[in-house]
Formats: C-alpha cells, sequence, structure tokens
C-alpha cells in the first residue's frame, strides 16, 4: 500500500481527535530496519514514544482503527491528566 509519513499523521489524528483535544503534537518516522513507524507524542516537555507495526498503519489507512497505538494514545492522556 503506498501512502506517505503526512498522509498516516493526518489519518491518525483524524481517527484520534483527542489528541488535537489535549494539545497533543506528533512526530512520525518510518524505519526501515525494523519495518514500523516510529510515533512520538509530546505534551508540556513529556514524552511518549512507540512504535506502529506497517501492517497496522496499512490497516489504519483502510480505515480500522489502530487499538495498540489506541491504548497507548489514551494512556499517555491518563498520564497527563493525572499530573494536573
Amino acid at each position: 500500500m503506498g501512502y506517505t509519513v503526512v498522509a498516516l499523521k493526518e489519518k491518525i489524528m483524524e481517527m484520534y481527535p483527542e489528541i488535537s483535544k489535549h494539545g497533543i503534537s506528533v512526530g512520525l518516522e518510518f524505519n526501515e530496519e525494523n519495518n514500523a513507524y516510529i510515533v512520538r507524542f509530546k505534551r508540556d516537555g513529556n514524552e511518549l514514544t512507540t512504535h506502529l507495526e506497517k501492517r497496522d498503519a496499512d490497516e489504519c489507512m483502510d480505515g480500522f482503527k489502530c487499538v495498540y497505538l489506541g491504548v497507548q494514545i489514551g494512556q499517555f492522556i491518563k498520564n497527563f491528566e493525572e499530573r494536573e
């Protein structure tokens, strides 16, 4: 499946609106060695780095929510809410 990193990032932001709602920035890059995307969530000097397997990214682009990524996003947001 052919798509750009930018398109994948836009899709993630669309599928998980809570990212923008909580002011979290997203960085995304492809790691060829691991055949996975490295996803970095940042807010207020805190950062969570996780990975998204290429197969999962392909499904995400097809409109299927990435369950693992959703769990990571939820945990990151929960950590912020606990600190506030």
